[in-house]
Protein backbone atom coordinates (compact mmCIF):
# COMPACT_ATOMS: atom_id res chain seq x y z
CA UNK A 1 0.00 0.00 0.00
CA UNK A 2 1.58 3.98 -0.97
CA UNK A 3 1.43 6.00 1.61
CA UNK A 4 -0.14 8.88 0.95
CA UNK A 5 2.26 11.68 1.19
CA UNK A 6 5.25 9.74 -0.68
CA UNK A 7 6.16 11.96 -2.90
CA UNK A 8 6.94 10.91 -6.87
CA UNK A 9 10.34 9.36 -7.06
CA UNK A 10 12.87 11.90 -9.06
CA UNK A 11 14.31 11.17 -12.18
CA UNK A 12 18.07 11.17 -12.25
CA UNK A 13 20.17 11.28 -15.33
CA UNK A 14 23.93 10.22 -14.82
CA UNK A 15 26.61 9.65 -17.58
CA UNK A 16 27.04 6.18 -19.13
CA UNK A 17 29.61 4.15 -18.11
CA UNK A 18 32.89 5.19 -20.02
CA UNK A 19 32.34 8.59 -20.81
CA UNK A 20 34.73 11.36 -20.65
CA UNK A 21 35.50 12.76 -17.78
CA UNK A 22 37.31 15.79 -17.60
CA UNK A 23 40.41 17.66 -15.13
CA UNK A 24 39.82 21.04 -14.87
CA UNK A 25 42.03 21.59 -12.38
CA UNK A 26 44.26 23.02 -14.82
CA UNK A 27 44.56 24.89 -18.36
CA UNK A 28 43.95 21.85 -20.17
CA UNK A 29 41.37 18.69 -19.60
CA UNK A 30 43.35 15.36 -20.13
CA UNK A 31 40.89 12.20 -21.33
CA UNK A 32 41.97 8.77 -20.02
CA UNK A 33 39.93 5.93 -22.24
CA UNK A 34 41.20 3.08 -20.81
CA UNK A 35 41.26 2.34 -16.54
CA UNK A 36 43.89 -0.24 -16.91
CA UNK A 37 46.16 1.49 -19.69
CA UNK A 38 46.80 4.84 -17.65
CA UNK A 39 47.41 6.65 -21.03
CA UNK A 40 46.23 10.39 -21.31
CA UNK A 41 45.78 11.76 -24.34
CA UNK A 42 45.42 15.43 -24.31
CA UNK A 43 44.36 15.76 -27.94
CA UNK A 44 41.34 14.07 -27.78
CA UNK A 45 40.30 17.18 -25.52
CA UNK A 46 39.38 19.42 -28.88
CA UNK A 47 37.83 16.66 -30.67
CA UNK A 48 35.58 15.95 -27.22
CA UNK A 49 34.72 19.87 -27.45
CA UNK A 50 33.57 20.02 -31.14
CA UNK A 51 32.04 16.92 -30.67
CA UNK A 52 29.71 18.60 -27.85
CA UNK A 53 29.38 21.49 -29.50
CA UNK A 54 27.92 19.55 -32.85
CA UNK A 55 25.87 18.02 -30.25
CA UNK A 56 24.55 21.62 -28.37
CA UNK A 57 23.05 22.28 -31.99
CA UNK A 58 21.46 19.05 -32.99
CA UNK A 59 20.17 20.75 -29.14
CA UNK A 60 19.11 24.04 -30.42
CA UNK A 61 17.29 22.26 -33.69
CA UNK A 62 15.58 19.92 -31.79
CA UNK A 63 13.81 23.23 -29.33
CA UNK A 64 13.11 24.98 -32.53
CA UNK A 65 11.24 22.06 -34.06
CA UNK A 66 9.19 21.19 -31.35
CA UNK A 67 8.78 25.20 -30.41
CA UNK A 68 10.48 25.11 -27.02
CA UNK A 69 12.40 27.85 -25.63
CA UNK A 70 14.76 27.35 -24.12
CA UNK A 71 17.77 28.85 -20.87
CA UNK A 72 20.94 27.56 -19.69
CA UNK A 73 21.22 29.19 -16.01
CA UNK A 74 24.74 29.44 -14.71
CA UNK A 75 26.48 30.75 -11.73
CA UNK A 76 28.21 30.15 -8.46
CA UNK A 77 26.83 27.37 -5.98
CA UNK A 78 24.66 29.43 -3.67
CA UNK A 79 24.21 32.95 -5.87
CA UNK A 80 20.56 32.02 -5.87
CA UNK A 81 20.03 29.74 -9.43
CA UNK A 82 17.19 27.49 -7.48
CA UNK A 83 15.53 30.36 -6.20
CA UNK A 84 15.19 32.15 -9.58
CA UNK A 85 13.48 29.34 -10.75
CA UNK A 86 11.43 29.02 -7.75
CA UNK A 87 10.35 32.45 -8.26
CA UNK A 88 9.75 32.07 -11.83
CA UNK A 89 7.72 28.77 -11.62
CA UNK A 90 5.60 30.72 -8.58
CA UNK A 91 4.67 33.43 -10.93
CA UNK A 92 3.53 31.82 -14.27
CA UNK A 93 1.66 29.34 -12.38
CA UNK A 94 -0.78 29.24 -15.41
CA UNK A 95 2.18 27.56 -17.28
CA UNK A 96 3.58 25.67 -15.07
CA UNK A 97 2.58 22.20 -16.79
CA UNK A 98 4.38 23.50 -19.91
CA UNK A 99 7.82 23.87 -18.04
CA UNK A 100 10.31 21.48 -17.53
CA UNK A 101 13.90 22.10 -15.50
CA UNK A 102 17.05 20.18 -16.05
CA UNK A 103 18.66 19.96 -12.54
CA UNK A 104 22.51 19.77 -12.95
CA UNK A 105 24.52 18.41 -9.11
CA UNK A 106 27.32 16.79 -8.84
CA UNK A 107 25.58 14.11 -6.86
CA UNK A 108 22.44 15.35 -4.60
CA UNK A 109 18.28 15.70 -5.78
CA UNK A 110 18.28 18.94 -3.50
CA UNK A 111 17.53 21.40 -6.07
CA UNK A 112 15.23 19.60 -8.35
CA UNK A 113 12.93 17.94 -5.05
CA UNK A 114 12.68 21.79 -4.00
CA UNK A 115 11.95 23.11 -7.81
CA UNK A 116 8.96 20.42 -8.02
CA UNK A 117 7.00 21.38 -4.87
CA UNK A 118 5.83 24.37 -7.10
CA UNK A 119 4.31 21.78 -9.27
CA UNK A 120 6.91 21.66 -12.24
CA UNK A 121 8.30 19.01 -13.70
CA UNK A 122 12.30 18.15 -12.81
CA UNK A 123 14.58 15.97 -13.82
CA UNK A 124 17.89 15.47 -11.84
CA UNK A 125 21.25 15.23 -13.95
CA UNK A 126 24.10 14.00 -11.74
CA UNK A 127 27.16 14.38 -12.83
CA UNK A 128 29.26 12.60 -10.49
CA UNK A 129 33.27 14.20 -10.33
CA UNK A 130 31.97 16.45 -13.63
CA UNK A 131 31.92 19.99 -12.79
CA UNK A 132 29.72 21.17 -15.34
CA UNK A 133 26.59 19.84 -17.90
CA UNK A 134 27.04 18.94 -21.24
CA UNK A 135 24.73 18.51 -24.38
CA UNK A 136 25.19 14.48 -24.67
CA UNK A 137 23.41 15.08 -21.03
CA UNK A 138 20.21 16.96 -21.60
CA UNK A 139 19.85 14.70 -24.79
CA UNK A 140 19.70 11.59 -22.27
CA UNK A 141 17.75 13.47 -20.17
CA UNK A 142 14.94 14.61 -22.74
CA UNK A 143 14.52 10.84 -23.40
CA UNK A 144 12.44 10.64 -19.94
CA UNK A 145 10.17 13.25 -20.93
CA UNK A 146 7.02 13.93 -22.90
CA UNK A 147 8.20 16.33 -24.74
CA UNK A 148 5.04 17.57 -26.25
CA UNK A 149 3.51 19.41 -23.53
CA UNK A 150 7.12 21.29 -22.85
CA UNK A 151 7.05 24.74 -24.22
CA UNK A 152 9.67 25.94 -21.76
CA UNK A 153 12.87 24.22 -20.59
CA UNK A 154 15.09 25.96 -17.61
CA UNK A 155 18.60 24.22 -17.23
CA UNK A 156 20.52 24.69 -13.97
CA UNK A 157 23.55 24.01 -14.51
CA UNK A 158 26.30 22.72 -11.80
CA UNK A 159 27.15 25.46 -9.89
CA UNK A 160 30.48 27.08 -11.05
CA UNK A 161 31.91 30.03 -12.74
CA UNK A 162 34.21 28.65 -14.85
CA UNK A 163 33.98 24.81 -16.28
CA UNK A 164 30.30 25.54 -17.49
CA UNK A 165 31.47 28.64 -19.77
CA UNK A 166 33.08 26.23 -22.41
CA UNK A 167 30.03 23.81 -23.16
CA UNK A 168 27.37 24.81 -24.84
CA UNK A 169 24.13 22.62 -24.09
CA UNK A 170 21.86 24.33 -27.40
CA UNK A 171 20.03 26.95 -25.36
CA UNK A 172 18.84 29.76 -26.75
CA UNK A 173 19.72 32.20 -24.18
CA UNK A 174 22.52 31.74 -21.42
CA UNK A 175 21.55 33.58 -17.92
CA UNK A 176 23.97 34.21 -15.57
CA UNK A 177 23.58 34.64 -11.98
CA UNK A 178 26.21 36.35 -9.22
CA UNK A 179 25.17 37.43 -5.74
CA UNK A 180 27.21 40.09 -3.85
CA UNK A 181 27.83 37.76 -1.13
CA UNK A 182 30.40 36.82 -3.75
CA UNK A 183 32.76 39.82 -3.29
CA UNK A 184 33.42 42.76 -5.76
CA UNK A 185 35.34 40.50 -7.75
CA UNK A 186 33.99 37.95 -8.93
CA UNK A 187 32.90 39.24 -12.33
CA UNK A 188 36.44 40.27 -13.47
CA UNK A 189 38.25 37.25 -12.30
CA UNK A 190 35.77 34.90 -14.00
CA UNK A 191 35.30 36.89 -17.21
CA UNK A 192 34.98 33.68 -19.59
CA UNK A 193 31.82 33.12 -18.31
CA UNK A 194 30.03 36.43 -19.42
CA UNK A 195 32.03 36.38 -22.96
CA UNK A 196 28.67 34.15 -24.43
CA UNK A 197 26.21 35.13 -21.48
CA UNK A 198 23.21 37.15 -22.78
CA UNK A 199 21.42 38.19 -19.44
CA UNK A 200 23.36 38.94 -15.88
CA UNK A 201 21.00 38.74 -12.53
CA UNK A 202 23.05 41.13 -9.84
CA UNK A 203 21.41 38.97 -7.00
CA UNK A 204 21.03 39.61 -2.77
CA UNK A 205 21.21 43.31 -3.76
CA UNK A 206 19.44 44.02 -0.26
CA UNK A 207 23.08 42.55 1.24
CA UNK A 208 24.71 45.19 -1.03
CA UNK A 209 25.72 47.31 1.95
CA UNK A 210 27.09 45.15 4.26
CA UNK A 211 28.76 42.88 2.16
CA UNK A 212 30.54 46.46 1.00
CA UNK A 213 29.77 46.47 -2.44
CA UNK A 214 28.87 48.21 -5.15
CA UNK A 215 25.80 46.57 -7.62
CA UNK A 216 26.77 49.47 -9.95
CA UNK A 217 30.40 48.47 -10.36
CA UNK A 218 29.67 44.91 -11.03
CA UNK A 219 27.00 45.93 -13.85
CA UNK A 220 29.75 48.15 -14.93
CA UNK A 221 32.42 45.09 -14.92
CA UNK A 222 30.12 42.99 -16.44
CA UNK A 223 29.32 45.29 -19.25
CA UNK A 224 33.28 46.04 -19.73
CA UNK A 225 33.69 42.56 -20.29
CA UNK A 226 29.94 42.04 -22.74
CA UNK A 227 28.27 45.28 -23.80
CA UNK A 228 25.33 43.23 -25.01
CA UNK A 229 24.44 42.04 -21.92
CA UNK A 230 20.87 42.20 -20.37
CA UNK A 231 21.22 43.23 -16.73
CA UNK A 232 18.98 42.67 -13.65
CA UNK A 233 19.42 43.76 -10.44
CA UNK A 234 17.90 41.77 -7.61
CA UNK A 235 17.07 40.41 -4.27
CA UNK A 236 14.72 37.30 -4.72
CA UNK A 237 14.57 36.89 -1.67
CA UNK A 238 12.89 39.92 -1.45
CA UNK A 239 10.85 39.74 -4.81
CA UNK A 240 13.10 42.79 -6.36
CA UNK A 241 13.76 42.52 -9.80
CA UNK A 242 12.16 38.96 -10.76
CA UNK A 243 9.15 40.31 -12.80
CA UNK A 244 10.96 42.29 -15.37
CA UNK A 245 12.93 38.91 -15.81
CA UNK A 246 9.86 37.45 -16.60
CA UNK A 247 8.80 40.16 -18.82
CA UNK A 248 12.08 39.79 -20.48
CA UNK A 249 11.92 35.94 -21.38
CA UNK A 250 8.86 36.28 -22.56
CA UNK A 251 7.20 34.35 -19.86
Amino acid sequence: MTPKNKEKKRIVITPDEGEHHHDHSGGHHGHTHSPSSGTVEIKLEENFMERNKALARENLEFFEKHGIKTINILGSVGSGKTSLIEAISQKIASRRKEILVIAGDVTTTIDADRIAKHGVQTIQVNTGVECHLDAKLIQKALQSVDIDSVKIIIIENVGNLICPADFPLGSHLRLVVVSVTEGPWMIQKHPVMFHEADILVINKIDLAEVMEVDVDQLERDAKEINSNLVVFQTSIRKDIGVDEIIKHLGF
